[in-house]
């Protein structure tokens, strides 16, 4: 499993949230007692799961889970008084945050931090996936803007330029990017 990160000041909340944490496979928990120190950590090293217990020494809490959200891809816990879970309940939902207000049992906590590293892994998949995407977007372009100087320069229909920039790829077992850099390259040369 990743890394987690409890952001609380209680001694005995602090080894239980640790404990259950170390059971379900997170090594070593990282546990800040404040908010500012989680907000330089939180950019220092990535975490998977980030459980922030209010109230903190030097705010709340909340404003740390949404700069959490904002700023990590980590599934945010917020575990909160009963009384205030009520009013944050909406606005920290809406930002990504998941709410458990205490008391709360064993159960229910573990079961909260699964849900938080699901959306994390799905989260992470969908950034890969979004990356996958946007090389493949860059590809096309890559291959597009060679066709259209084969078009412009050689006098090609579409489909010619097309059928060259895969010809030579096949031909010379490369990639159609690899080919379609090289007739960039060279009506750069050429000052074209």
């Amino acid at each position: 499993m990743g890394r987690a990160l409890i952001v609380s000041a209680g001694a005995s909340s602090n080894e239980y949230i640790a404990a259950r944490l170390t059971e379900m496979g997170y090594s070593r928990p990282v546990i800040i007692p404040s908010g500012a120190e989680a907000r330089r950590r939180m950019t220092e090293s990535d975490f998977e799961l980030i459980v922030v217990n209010s109230p903190l020494p030097d705010e709340f809490g909340h404003e740390v889970c949404i700069n959490a959200v904002e700023k990590t891809d980590a599934g945010v816990v917020f575990l909160v008084k009963a009384a205030q879970a009520e009013q944050l309940l909406g606005p920290l939902s809406e930002q990504g945050v998941l709410l458990l207000s205490k008391p709360f049992s064993t159960t229910l906590f573990v079961q909260a931090m699964h849900m938080a590293a699901a959306g994390n892994h799905r989260l992470l998949r969908a950034r890969q996936e979004n990356a996958r995407l946007q090389e493949k977007i860059a590809q096309v372009r890559l291959v597009s803007r060679a066709k259209c100087c084969l078009v412009e320069h050689e006098h090609m229909t579409e489909a010619e330029a097309h059928r060259y920039i895969e010809k030579q790829a096949m031909d010379t077992r490369r990639d159609r990017t690899e080919i379609a850099q090289e007739v960039l390259e060279n009506y750069e040369d050429m000052g074209v």
